[in-house]
Order: structure tokens, then C-alpha cells, then sequence
């Protein structure tokens, strides 16, 4: 049973309460969420939780938690009993490496907490976390996708990156042999693709549990830092949100999920899909595609309809915060 306070009309609301995994430096991501339900007047809490107690987002939650590495066999039971415990009504994952240990355990997840989890199906999970899958998937369905290449059949220029990556690393274009091979003996599993040079968006894409669409928010990516996108361009191209909405349909994407493509000669090629917030995604949601409360809704039960109320022609430039602590983890306004 949601907690539940009464507002000075005396009516009954519930206070929400958002759980981020893996926390880290995701502070707009926090701010935002914390922003969006006060300008709601909804009463929520904030929690964040990350396995680094110097995670400079915990610092913006109203709770923090430290849980053990993603790979720690407790992991997802300690994200249960915090979530039973603190009445946790959205969860949402923010790193690759815990969508699928999560996506495995999805039915006791939402079973035992009664959360709404921002997160897709196992199967839907496995093809985002593997870039072969991803690649072939995308082929097999006729999306416009980079062809994969053996190492004795690569075209120069080419592009390497690791099978299971995340945040581009490692993730390289080749111009010779000898590139190749000094990356191959490094890269662990690695793929190598068609190089394709043209416009480089990142999609924010939101969509409801049964994969329907509900915005689709196109970035352009001027530019990138460790893969993440700072400085941006928002704008309502029609040939990509189109070829978005068939991607959520066949891939039963759920939730705010991250769709990065290039555009060449007015085509899409599409080169990777991750199953979650990325780090750009407070760009779209300022922009007006707020995803945090379209969890907020789905997990009352509200039905969502498509929406492109988000403005569009805006530029975005991020930058770098940041924040102090003493020894006993109080925040210090410096």
C-alpha cells in the first residue's frame, strides 16, 4: 500500500517514491525527476542507490543506499528488500550491465515489491546487450544497419567495439590491417562493422508495457564525451521517429529506452539500442518528453496516448558540477 498524505484541501494523495539503480553521477537525471513531481504536487521521495558510497547522485536523493556489485549474486535481492521496505512505487535501472540480471528476475521483481520497473523483457534485453544479436535482428526485420564483417573480409574504414560494450568503450574506427589487428588483440569478444559516416541522433524513445509508442525524441549528437552526448540538437525528424515506431513494435520495447542511428544520404542505419535512460536523456525530458512521469502514470494504471508536445529546434550544451563531503558523507555547500 502506497504511503499517503493528505493536501491542505484534506484530499488524499499518494506519495510516490523512485528508486535509481546504479546511481552514480546521474544528478540531472535525479534533479529532474525531483523537479517534475513537485511541479506535479505530487509528494515523492528520492532514492538512489550505487555500490560507491562517494557517488556524487547520492548525495541528491532523499535516501541513499549502498548495495553490493551488480555481479554479486545478492545484488538484485538487495534491490527487492530495498524496494519492499521503502515502498517503492518506479525503479529504474541506468547502466547495461544490470539490465539483464534484473530482466531475468522481472516477474519476482514487480511480484514481490509491487514496483513498476522502467525495463523491457529478457528477450527484448538479450538482443540490446549483444551487439551481434542487435545487428542481426535488425537485419532480419529491415532496419538500415551497418553489415557485420568476419576479420579476413573487413572493408577499410571499418568500426570495432566490444560484443557485450557500453559507453563506448572501446569502441574504434579502423583504417588498416594493422589497426585491426592490434585492436583485435585487445578488445575482448570483439565485433568489427560497415563504417558509416554521416549524422550521428540519439533517440529517446518511451513507450507503454504493451510497446506502444508514446514520444520519440531525436537528437542530433554535436558533441560526444566517453559516449555520451554534450552537446545536442532536438529536432522532429519525420524518416526517423517513423522508423522508431516500428523498432518499439518489433522489438516490444517498454519503457524510456535509448536508440542510437546515423543518417546518411536521407537512411537510417541504426548501430545500437540500449535498454534504459542514457546520460543524454535530461534533454528530452526538459524538452518536454518526460518519461518520469509517464512511469509515475503507468504505475497508477493510467493509459498513455502518443505525444509530440516536446519542443523541437532547441540546441542543449551539458556541463560539469561539482560537490563536496566530509569523512562522515554530509554534504558540505562550498
Amino acid at each position: 500500500m502506497r504511503k499517503r498524505e493528505k493536501d491542505i484541501g484534506g484530499n488524499v494523495r499518494y506519495m510516490k517514491n523512485i528508486l535509481f539503480l546504479s546511481a552514480g553521477r546521474r544528478v540531472e537525471l535525479l534533479r529532474f525527476a525531483r523537479e517534475t513531481l513537485n511541479k506535479k504536487d505530487i509528494p515523492a521521495q528520492i532514492f538512489a542507490c550505487d555500490m560507491s558510497p562517494t557517488a556524487p547522485a547520492l548525495f541528491f536523493a532523499d535516501k541513499q543506499f549502498i548495495v553490493p556489485p551488480i555481479n554479486d549474486v545478492s545484488y538484485v535481492e538487495e534491490i527487492i528488500k530495498i524496494s519492499r521496505e521503502n515502498k517503492v512505487d518506479v525503479i529504474i535501472p541506468t547502466i547495461d550491465t544490470e539490465l539483464l540480471p534484473l530482466a531475468e528476475r522481472y516477474g519476482e521483481i514487480t511480484e514481490r515489491t509491487g514496483a513498476l520497473v522502467n525495463l523491457s523483457s529478457e528477450w527484448t534485453v538479450s538482443i540490446c546487450r549483444d551487439k551481434v544479436r542487435t545487428a542481426k535482428f535488425l537485419q532480419e526485420n529491415g532496419f538500415g544497419c551497418p553489415l557485420l564483417y568476419e576479420p579476413e573480409e573487413v572493408v577499410f574504414p571499418a568500426f570495432i567495439k566490444p560484443k557485450h560494450g557500453s559507453s563506448s568503450i572501446s569502441a574504434n574506427k579502423i583504417n588498416t590491417q594493422r589497426e585491426m589487428d592490434f585492436y583485435l588483440s585487445i578488445i575482448p569478444e570483439p565485433i568489427i562493422q560497415e563504417y558509416i559516416q554521416g549524422e550521428e541522433y540519439t533517440v529517446d524513445t518511451f513507450s507503454d508495457y504493451d510497446s506502444n509508442p508514446v514520444t520519440i525524441v531525436p537528437r542530433k549528437r554535436l558533441s560526444v564525451r566517453s559516449g555520451e552526448i554534450m552537446k545536442g540538437y532536438i529536432a522532429k525528424d519525420r524518416e526517423i521517429i517513423k522508423q522508431c515506431k516500428r523498432l518499439i513494435k518489433v522489438l516490444k520495447l517498454c519503457g524510456h529506452n535509448t536508440v542510437q542511428c546515423i543518417k546518411a544520404n536521407n537512411k537510417i542505419c541504426f548501430i545500437e539500442i540500449n535498454a534504459r535512460f542514457g546520460g543524454g536523456a535530461p534533454m528530452s525530458l526538459r524538452a518536454g518528453a518526460d518519461s518520469i512521469m509517464n512511469l509515475v502514470k503507468l504505475s497508477d494504471g493510467e493509459t498513455l496516448a502518443y505525444s509530440e508536445e516536446w519542443l523541437s529546434d532547441i540546441f542543449c550544451s551539458r556541463f560539469d558540477d561539482s560537490i563536496f563531503f566530509n569523512d562522515n558523507g554530509e554534504r558540505l555547500d562550498l
